[in-house]
């Protein structure tokens, strides 16, 4: 079905991608009386699933107050989303919002716009806590797994700190897959945002079997993403963050996924705030990854 649903999803795109980029979503809801929110299985605690078509997570619930103020009537459709073909989705008309763990930057931002920046992460490194590897460069000659159609290994081969390092890559079709690779001893590291690495973490069977490692890769912005040139639909989203930014609503939102026990086992994934996105609450903006990039 996932197959089938990408292989729609690209057609649709190719075919009737200009129409859906001039789409006012906003005009669309109203009209249908529907929201399809993309979310994600595995994005914990940004955006993952509980079963039974119930999904929950730190940019889930933003999300679901965005709608209630701008579409109050509207009822919210799930549609669960991958790596791959998120951006497609958005671009033909599919999903409405996608509300998941998606890194806003130069080249996505020719298809598809970005509310402000909600989350900032850190791309690192997780290995198991007894294998010895602290480093970027003690991952020479191992199995590096990441996340098809994601950008981190891309993004640890162009640090300057992997210069002369070979690994194997290694990919999962979603996150929890890619993480199985690491628990179940087929990958020796995993690379990926360090939110992600630490819901899958605090999930694991025993977390304290793993541990975040290694030099921080890069630093990306994190946000919500909708079709492009959607003007209304940009300011109606853009203007609640902020509303919630400036009052510290934001602040409880993050404090309640990241500092707080959460479902589905009531553990805590123990990531404060760090200071760039302190940063960004207190001065919003949509840009992209590459400005954040060492000069």
């Amino acid at each position: 079905m996932k197959k089938l649903l990408l292989a729609l999803a690209v057609t649709a795109a190719a075919t009737g991608g200009a129409f859906a980029q001039n789409t006012d979503t906003l005009a669309k809801i109203k009209s249908s009386g529907k929201v399809v929110m993309g979310v994600r299985d595995s994005s914990a605690p940004l955006s993952y699933t509980l079963g039974d078509g119930k999904y929950t997570g730190y940019h889930v619930e933003l999300c679901e107050r965005i709608i209630k103020a701008v579409a109050p009537n509207a009822k919210i459709e799930f549609l669960p989303v991958t790596s791959q073909n998120r951006i497609p989705l958005v671009q033909n008309g599919t999903v409405d919002i996608e509300c998941g763990s998606t890194t806003n930057n130069a080249t996505r931002q020719k298809d598809v716009s970005f509310a402000v920046t909600t989350f900032v992460t850190e791309v690192r490194t997780a290995v198991k806590a007894n294998s010895g590897i602290t480093s970027v460069a003690q991952l020479d000659g191992k199995n590096v797994a990441t996340t098809t159609g994601t950008t981190s290994v891309q993004t640890l081969r162009k640090n300057e700190r992997a210069q002369n390092v070979n690994f194997k890559e290694t990919y999962g079709k979603d996150h929890s897959d890619s993480f199985l690779l690491l628990e179940s001893g087929r990958a020796d590291a995993f690379v990926m945002d360090d939110n992600i690495l630490a819901g899958l973490i605090a999930n694991a069977k025993n977390p304290a079997e793993f541990k975040i490692v290694g030099e921080v890769l890069s630093v990306e912005p994190i946000a919500i993403m909708f079709r492009k040139d959607d003007a209304p639909m940009k300011k109606a989203v853009d203007d609640f963050i902020k509303a919630q930014m400036k009052s510290g609503d934001l602040d409880k939102l993050y404090a309640k996924w990241f500092n707080s026990p959460i479902p589905p086992k009531n553990t805590n994934v123990n990531l404060s705030m760090g200071a760039t996105l302190k940063g960004l609450f207190a001065g919003p903006n949509d840009k992209p990854m590459e400005d954040y990039a060492k000069k």
